[in-house]
């Protein structure tokens, strides 16, 4: 009996490991299919997704989601859970007491294991991981160094200030329009847009071709974007200050046009048709400026919407022009300088709300055809205002807020085409200084050029990261490039850091220090090549270690023809780099050299100067 009993407790125990590791591996499996799914779902819904994007949603509000998408998510992704699960079920049910039962096990689990692990490599090939991993532990100096608070510069506004309206046009970019035009397509879907930069100020000087600004690394989502229009700096929350956007601050020590414009006795308001505490927009709007927030939750206690009406994001654009009338009838008659910000929502990704107003002008091309849509009813907005008595002393700027984010509108356009957002400012107060040149400019010099479209008088011309375009002011883009723009900014920055935290940037104590030095020579003109070679040697001084060595090469006495470039380190520890004078259109004379050290902290000094001549 005592032997019976015992088999039948190995048998009851036997039962249930059987039991656990089946619980297990059908587990494993529904976990790896959902991250496959997941991840697959994640990378159909944001083709450009980066990890700046990804870390900043992570952690801000996701109230005010379009439900719509977490739908589509549901159906994309748990269906296929499911499906698998009850399929591993079956199969391990039907095998349990068969001798291929543990291989069975075994293989179910190795291939989910695999699966998982390939969708994981997938996802950090995809958003290069590793160099975002390498760039947020390597400092730059860029952002410090180049950074213009409005607190440190004198703003003097005119005797009548002017009003201003600014619109965020959802991912509208100059990409839209015609190849003709400067877009990357056959036909415009924005005709209305296109004319209303071609008529106005684009900054593209004598160029037919639509200009807008370049949307730089964390800038690329919507708040991103406002903060980098509004402020002239990027979204970069460092490290854990990431969970900032859970909290009741929002860069504090950073000052926007809206703390500038409420310190000037501005009221301004927020319309959206969307719940601003999506991403935090209405912390930064708040924070910066106290706007009057009036998006999709105010509509609704308002009464301008019934309280069950929702649709898309919201409320569509059609009723945001109308609502947006009325709001700018009682501004201009409080005898107060206003300031409308507007955020349209129609033209968000995936392909867009066709409202009752869109017409089937490209047929099965819903996101043109709301393209198209949007176009006409700004137009429609624009001749409404230019109508009003306000008009004459307001200014408008119209501008995307970043780059599309639907999947499969520009797969057609050419990889090698400069996407860039579209901009125009109607009614400045100023004139460009050099209105034949077409300005090279990214999102961060909006902020400037907007003050000055008012009439403000900005000393020295820049603000943030950004350059008045209207002034002859070289802006940051035109002295040292996208690509050298995009590779600083992708790292941490000391002084981003002191804003995350709310920390005010102080005059740093001079301390003594032996600084790095260099020896830097230039050697002969190889004209065959068209290389002027640099050799950069006998580095003294760098006791916090050598991160990158910058050379900075101009011709031109006001150094409009600066070029930014990187010398290799060789074995010998010397570092070399090869001036490409056929970049300088082989110009002839003397080639200003000056080299910097940018050590393991980001602290960037220069080491060197010389010149190179080319006979």
């Amino acid at each position: 009996m005592e032997k019976i009993g015992l088999q039948r407790i190995k048998k009851i125990i036997r039962g249930i490991g059987y039991g656990l590791e089946a619980v297990f591996v059908t587990l494993l499996c529904g976990v790896s299919v959902l991250l496959c799914g997941s991840i697959s779902w994640m990378f159909d819904t944001w083709k450009y997704l980066n990890m700046d994007e990804l870390m900043y949603q992570l952690n801000a509000p996701i109230t005010g989601t379009n439900e719509g998408m977490i739908l589509d998510y549901i159906n994309a992704c748990i269906p296929a859970v499911i499906i698998v699960i009850l399929l591993v079920i079956a199969v391990l049910f039907g095998m349990r007491k068969k001798k291929g039962y543990h291989l069975v096990l075994g293989l179910i689990a190795a291939a989910s294991v695999l699966t998982a692990g390939g969708s994981l490599k997938y996802v950090w090939d995809r958003l290069d991981i590793g160099n975002y991993s390498k760039n947020q532990s390597t400092y730059s100096s860029f952002i410090d160094d180049n950074y213009v608070s409005p607190n440190d510069v004198e703003l003097k506004f005119p005797e009548q200030k002017r009003n201003l309206i600014y619109i965020y046009l959802e991912s509208l970019e100059t990409t839209f329009t015609s190849k003709e035009n400067g877009g990357g397509f056959e036909e415009n879907t924005i005709p209305e847009l296109t004319a209303l930069a071609q008529e106005n100020e684009d900054f593209s000087g004598a160029d037919p071709a639509l200009n807008g600004g370049y949307s730089m690394p964390s800038t690329t989502w919507t708040v991103a974007a406002m903060v980098a229009h509004s402020s002239g700096l990027p979204l970069v929350l460092p490290g854990g200050a990431n969970s900032e956007v859970a909290q009741d601050v929002f860069l504090p020590e950073v000052q926007t046009i809206g703390d500038v414009l409420e310190d000037a006795g501005y009221r301004q308001t927020l319309l959206i048709g969307s719940d601003a505490t999506f991403g935090s927009r209405r912390q930064l709007y708040m924070e910066h400026g106290n706007f009057d927030i009036k998006d999709y939750n105010y509509a609704v206690e308002a009464g301008w919407i019934p309280a069950d009406y929702r649709v898309w994001w919201g409320y569509e654009d059609e009723k945001l022009f109308s609502f947006a009338k009325e709001e700018l009838l009682n501004l201009s008659q409080s005898g107060e300088p206003f300031n409308l910000t507007m955020l349209t929502v129609d033209t968000h990704f995936e392909d867009g709300w066709v409202c009752e107003l869109c017409r089937n002008q490209f047929e099965d091309d819903q996101y043109a055809n709301v393209m198209a849509c949007s176009s006409h009813q700004i137009s429609e907005f624009i001749q409404w205002i230019r109508q009003q008595d306000f008009y004459e002393n307001t200014t408008i700027v119209i501008t995307g807020d970043h780059p599309t984010m639907d999947s499969d509108f520009c797969e057609d356009v050419p990889e090698d085409y400069v996407r860039k957002m579209y901009t125009v400012y109607i009614n400045p107060a100023v004139e460009t200084a050099d209105p034949s040149l077409r300005r090279e400019y990214t999102t961060f010099d909006d902020f400037p050029t907007t003050l000055a479209g008012l009439g403000v008088e900005i000393e020295g011309n820049r603000l943030g990261l950004g350059t008045n375009l209207f002034s002859d002011e070289m802006t940051l883009t035109e002295l040292y490039g996208t690509d050298r723009m995009a590779q600083e900014l992708q790292k941490k920055s000391k002084l981003m850091e002191e804003f995350a935290a709310g920390i005010e940037p102080e005059e740093e104590e001079v301390v003594e220090e032996n600084l790095p030095t260099a020896l830097v020579t230039v050697y002969e003109y190889d004209s065959m090549s068209g290389q002027l070679p640099v050799q950069i040697s006998e580095i003294n001084d760098a006791g916090k270690g050598i991160g990158t060595v910058n050379v900075a090469v101009w011709t031109e006495e006001d150094q409009s023809d600066l070029q930014w470039m990187q010398a290799e380190q060789q074995e010998d520890g010397t570092f070399w780099m090869n001036i490409d004078v056929p970049e300088f259109n082989y110009k002839t004379g003397e080639y200003h050299i000056d080299v910097y050290l940018v050590d393991a902290d980001g602290n960037q000094n220069i080491v060197g100067s010389t010149i190179g001549v080319v006979y």
